[in-house]
């Protein structure tokens, strides 16, 4: 299971306790849905798509989601997340294939 490219951006980049930040992660994932053909050879292209994105926020749960393989190639999830403070924001999502990969960001707010 390797390692899927993914990345945490919070915008604004600066925020202070209490602000509502947005959230956007962003993942390299094929997102195959089993019924696209192979251009070359013309046999379907194996099913391959996230089922399950979770934030966490110091490993407490902020929000899942539920995916279906009609979402699109390097699919953005975002959200809005209310800043409770200083900590570790985590990103854990898992594929159809059973691979689960994390993605995590420091929570530093500033005032």
């Amino acid at each position: 299971m390797g390692k899927r490219k993914s990345l945490i951006k919070i915008k604004p980049k600066n925020y202070k306790v209490g602000d509502i930040v947005k959230v956007d992660f962003m993942v390299m994932h094929p997102m195959e849905t089993g019924m696209r053909k192979d251009k070359k050879t013309g046999q379907l292209i194996p099913a391959e798509y996230i089922t399950e994105v979770k934030f966490l926020f110091n490993d407490q749960l902020v929000t899942k989601m539920v995916i279906w393989e009609s979402l699109s190639t390097n699919p953005l999830f975002t959200i809005n997340f209310k800043v409770p403070g200083e900590g570790e924001l985590k990103v854990v999502f898992k594929d159809n294939k059973g691979e689960v990969n994390e993605q995590s960001k420091a929570i530093t707010p500033k005032g």
